[in-house]
């Protein structure tokens, strides 16, 4: 493996990280229906809202999200909507490796 692959993988290997956690699989899977208000997210998850920021963050971090301060609250959208092709992936895998 060249340098310059190994850095690509490792690249690839930090987005996948940051989906790798349900609470975040789930905020991706809801703003995939749309934008949300950090304040929405946090009643529908149940945590408290700092736990709700890290996640979003890591998200964002990666390039998965993007957000827009709107007065005093932020909103968050899916930026790459081919990370839903990703779920499609993990869902053929859990079905036996049958492609929808």
């Amino acid at each position: 493996m060249t340098a310059t692959s190994q850095a690509e993988y490792k690249a690839k290997a930090r987005i996948i990280k940051a989906l790798a956690h349900p609470t975040r699989l789930f905020i991706v899977d809801e703003l995939s229906r749309g934008e949300r208000c950090v304040c929405e997210l946090t009643d529908m998850i149940g945590v408290e809202m700092p736990t709700v920021s890290r996640h979003l963050s890591q998200l964002k971090n990666v390039g998965i999200l993007e957000d827009e301060k709107r007065g005093a609250q932020v909103f968050y959208r899916v930026r790459v909507p081919c990370v839903l092709n990703f779920f499609k992936c993990v869902e053929a895998v859990q079905s036996n490796g049958k492609c929808p």
